[in-house]
C-alpha cells in the first residue's frame, strides 16, 4: 500500500499563491498516475489537476492558466502550484494515485482563500 501525505496547505488572500506537495511512502511507477481533488464543505469531491500515465497534464476548467501540476520521480512527490487563488478554491486538497484495480489517498489539506 502507498502513503501518500500532503503539505503545504493554509490561510492566502485572494490573489495569493500557495504550493501544494504530496509525497508518497514508497517509489510510485511513472505508469501510476497522480492527481489532485479537492472537496469543499457540502459539495462533492472533484478532479482538480491530474498527470496521466504519459505525464501529460490536465486541469479543471476553473484552474487552468493558475494552477500548475507537476511531478518529482526522484523524489516520489507531486506538486500543486497554485496562484491568483480565489475564495472558491477554498476546500480540503487531496492527492491520490492508482495502480491496477488500487488507489491511494492522502489525508488532505486545507486551503482557505479569504476575500
Amino acid at each position: 500500500q502507498v502513503r501518500l501525505v500532503e503539505s503545504g496547505g493554509g490561510l492566502v488572500q485572494a490573489g495569493g499563491s500557495l504550493r501544494l506537495s504530496c509525497t508518497a511512502s514508497v517509489s510510485i511507477s511513472r505508469a501510476s498516475p497522480m492527481a489532485w481533488y479537492r472537496q469543499a464543505p457540502g459539495k462533492q469531491r472533484e478532479l482538480v489537476a491530474g498527470i496521466s500515465v504519459y505525464g501529460k497534464p490536465n486541469y479543471a476548467d476553473s484552474v487552468k492558466g493558475r494552477f500548475t501540476i507537476s511531478r518529482d520521480y526522484a523524489n516520489n512527490t507531486l506538486y500543486l502550484q497554485m496562484n491568483s487563488l480565489k475564495p472558491e478554491d477554498t476546500a480540503a486538497y487531496y492527492c491520490m494515485t492508482s495502480w491496477g484495480a488500487n488507489v491511494s489517498w492522502g489525508q488532505g489539506t486545507q486551503v482557505t482563500v479569504s476575500s
